[in-house]
């Protein structure tokens, strides 16, 4: 056992509380508030995680790049203080008894009468000034100042369908054609082809799928932040705990084609024997665990050299260890296995979790996204793995359209000789991510009686409706 490997960990239950309590501080008030003010959002008005900045063509007419324009997006509007309390109020009704709820309508209305209205000014007065005063507020406080790890709590798995990958050659062939078309999803957002969806009459914000690729989270104390790379050529392939960078484009920026990927991802296997020192589980740690380690970690110039070549890759590829799947458990397997990669002693060490978008492929057939969430939805990931599900089925020759002159051949990213600091990180980030795959259990159902389409003729929103399934199962 090496020294940052950690022993097995007696597995925790917590109970917990029989009742849901609404803490009357201010700020679990206006975190609640700030969820009420998206979940309720009206038909007119739209919340984004980006500012406007993305070009995208139009579907109402003109062809050809030129037709690509800015968006007309509508302003997110500043919503009167007392409507704001209103719907919050509403909110909290069903978490509180009524002597409770009583309470905290004297709360809210104490709020009201003295330090709401000058707060309601202010927001007012930046509601001017900004397209979208809730976007990059939000990108901060609901996702970059959350301090519990990303993996499980926040970034969730995306599966594709399951393969059968008769041997070792096919598996290469199948995670070579799914970078091969990601590579070509990335060439349709470039271009600005991405079709501009509308909510009636007003357009949805694109962009979005210029925020996907390229970009990775950083981890610093109290506030990560995010760095964008838009324009990378390339990804990092994490094989055995090994990172590798690989060109997507020959020196003319075409796309090489999914054979001559392909050979790559050989070359990458057949280099490494042997499982190497588990660098990615850091990433699954806590935050602020994280960004202690971080800082320790990037000291070393070399270290600090490829964390920042992983970070500016276009996306990751994770072909990690094969694990036998046990009969009526795949899909749940499945999912666990891009939620937290099964622990320190399976897949965990083979992730960077920082990164938006994972590739995730197992020689078992599972395959999927693991996704930051804190860019991005999930409309972008969704589109993407659609189509590149659906040209593979529909061409059993994708992937050969492009270039095969290889300018670079993969390199091998090389971290320094481990020391003792960044060694009891690693320690740490083993044992948690243990505890936390021991802890969580995963049961999929598949639900056949009706989907969204059916919701929506309810006038109902989906999202809203399972949202309610999940807290009338859990009062129940």
């Amino acid at each position: 056992m090496h020294a940052y490997q950690s022993a097995p960990v007696e597995r925790t239950v917590q109970t917990p509380s029989s009742e849901m309590r609404l803490l009357s501080n201010s700020n679990k008030v206006f975190w609640n508030l700030t969820k009420l003010s998206i979940s309720n959002q009206t038909p007119n008005v739209l919340v984004k995680l980006q500012p406007a900045s993305y070009r995208s063509k139009s579907t109402d007419g003109g062809d050809g790049p030129e037709a690509s324009t800015k968006q007309k997006l509508l302003t997110y509007p500043v919503l009167p203080l007392n409507e704001t309390l209103q719907r919050f109020l509403l909110t909290a009704q069903p978490l509180l008894t009524p002597s409770e709820f009583e309470k905290q309508k004297k709360i809210t209305q104490k709020f009201e009468e003295n330090e709401g209205e000058k707060l309601q000014g202010l927001l007012e007065e930046v509601g001017k000034c900004e397209k979208n005063w809730l976007a990059h507020r939000w990108l901060t406080n609901a996702y970059l100042k959350y301090r519990d790890p990303v993996t499980v709590y926040v970034s969730p798995g995306m599966t594709f369908p399951y393969q059968q990958f008769k041997d070792m050659r096919e598996y290469v062939k199948y995670t070579a054609q799914v970078i091969y078309g990601l590579g070509e999803f990335k060439g349709i957002v470039d271009a600005g082809e991405i079709p501009i969806v509308k909510m009636g009459k007003n357009e949805l914000d694109n962009s979005q799928f210029g925020k996907v690729f390229g970009t990775c989270r950083i981890p610093i104390r109290g506030t990560d932040r995010i760095v964008y790379n838009p324009s990378s050529n390339y990804v990092v392939v994490i094989y055995k705990n090994h990172f590798y960078k690989l060109s997507l484009y020959d020196s003319e920026g075409n796309l090489l084609t999914s054979a001559t990927l392909a050979k790559q991802l050989e070359e990458i296997r057949d280099a490494e024997s042997n499982v190497g020192v588990p660098y990615g589980v850091l990433t699954t740690d806590s935050r602020d665990n994280w960004a202690e380690a971080y800082e320790q970690l990037v000291k070393n110039p070399e270290n600090a050299a490829t964390v920042k070549t992983i970070q500016g890759a276009l996306f990751t590829v994770s072909m990690d260890e094969c694990i036998d799947l046990k009969p009526g458990q795949e899909t749940n397997q499945l999912i666990l296995g891009l939620i937290h990669g099964n622990g320190s002693r399976v897949n965990s060490g083979n992730r960077w979790m920082d990164k938006t978008i994972q590739l995730v492929v197992n020689p078992n057939g599972n395959v999927g996204f693991t996704y930051e969430h804190s860019p991005a939805e999930g409309q972008p990931i969704a589109m993407m793995m659609d189509y590149v599900v659906k040209k593979m089925a529909e061409d059993a020759d994708f992937g050969s359209c492009g270039s095969t002159n290889v300018e670079c051949g993969p390199q091998k990213l090389s971290f320094a000789p481990l020391n003792d600091c960044v060694g009891q990180w690693l320690f740490y980030a083993n044992r948690n991510i243990d505890k936390l795959v021991n802890d969580l259990q995963c049961n999929v159902l598949k639900f056949p009686c009706y989907g969204k389409n059916y919701i929506k003729k309810q006038k109902l929103g989906p999202d809203s409706f399972v949202q309610m399934a999940l807290q009338l199962a859990f009062y129940k």
